[in-house]
């Protein structure tokens, strides 16, 4: 008995930390490369910041869209911190040692910010299906109390979708010296392919997350904006039309840069694995920072109401 509970104890191997990687290949140039990557961290989160403050102290904003255009912001800005401190230590100061538990805490938030950010996309296409198809009774549905719960619901269900994630991989027998990941962040699907182990329940539980996520949110999407199209397509009025479907430019664009970088990772994560790292490395970082980068901008761009309460906020510090 002894001497095979010794053995057990001795096969079973978790790192003490995971090695990160900044742009493979290129790591004589972190240093520049940093620049750009320290320009867009912080055009993130200025921007959102911007707009969350715009929205609490403008009265005229306290209306469903620009609720759920807040829930995107700080959604945006959670999603930004996920990934700063390690990709940032990796290029700064070559900091590259993630501890094991860190490194779960640090993948469990990235990717429920991911869901998060999935979800209230959804709410907003909702939003604006209300507001277009029935805009007499839009205040009257969308009322503070059905938002929150929204909201709620939302953080809820990314929660509980992510929190086996971590303890999946804690069960599993790591290979001693393959701890060197392939981002400057700890991702799942890079993760738990540094085990030993069968990870056939792992790969399975991703892709239903994925799948109930991800993907139902997308095809929920999708139907919304074929019943916006076609109640819009009803309007008697050209002019009408372009104004109805004006509302919403935003909103696609916003899904378009989140949806089209996560169909890029979850298909190279599993099909592309002959391409060189650098591609995966990339797409990952055009997944998590490009959506929080351009978000703001977009919405500050194309919505004036906002773009007025963001310079008004600005002008008044300036004058303080």
């Amino acid at each position: 008995m002894l001497p095979s509970q010794s053995y057990v104890n001795i096969t079973f191997f978790q790192p003490h930390s995971f090695l990160m990687i900044g742009i493979p290949g290129l790591e004589a140039v972190h240093g520049w490369i940093s620049i750009p990557f320290s320009s867009m961290y912080t055009v993130a989160l200025t921007g959102n910041c911007l707009i969350l403050l715009a929205v609490g102290r403008t009265p005229s904003l306290h209306q469903p869209m620009y609720y759920f255009l807040s829930m995107l912001a700080l959604t945006d800005v959670g999603l930004t911190l996920s990934t700063l401190p390690t990709t940032l230590a990796v290029l700064w100061f070559d900091r590259r040692l993630i501890g094991f538990n860190a490194c779960l805490v640090q993948m469990f938030f990235l990717h429920s910010f991911s869901v998060v950010e999935s979800s209230v996309l959804l709410a907003m296409s909702f939003d604006r299906f209300v507001a277009i198809s029935n805009p007499l009774r839009y205040a009257a549905i969308l009322t503070n109390n059905v938002i929150i719960r929204i909201g709620l619901a939302i953080v809820a269900r990314a929660t509980l979708s992510l929190f086996p994630v971590p303890f999946l991989l804690k069960r599993l027998n790591f290979c001693p010296g393959n701890n060197l990941l392939s981002h400057s962040f700890c991702f799942h699907a890079d993760v738990m392919k540094r085990a030993c182990a069968d990870i056939t329940v792992n790969i399975l539980y991703g892709l239903y997350v994925v799948l109930s996520t991800v993907g139902v949110d997308s095809l929920l999407i999708v139907l919304s904006y074929t019943l916006i199209l076609h109640t819009v397509m009803g309007l008697a009025s050209p002019r009408e039309r372009v104004r109805a479907l004006n509302t919403c430019v935003s909103h696609i664009l916003a899904v378009l840069i989140f949806y089209i970088p996560v169909i890029g990772v979850s298909m190279i994560h599993r099909f592309g694995r002959h391409l060189p790292h650098i591609v995966h490395a990339l797409i990952a970082y055009v997944y998590l920072v490009v959506p929080p980068v351009l978000n703001p901008i977009i919405y500050s761009v194309k919505s004036k109401p906002i773009r007025e309460a963001m310079f008004r906020m600005l002008r008044e510090k300036r004058q303080g």
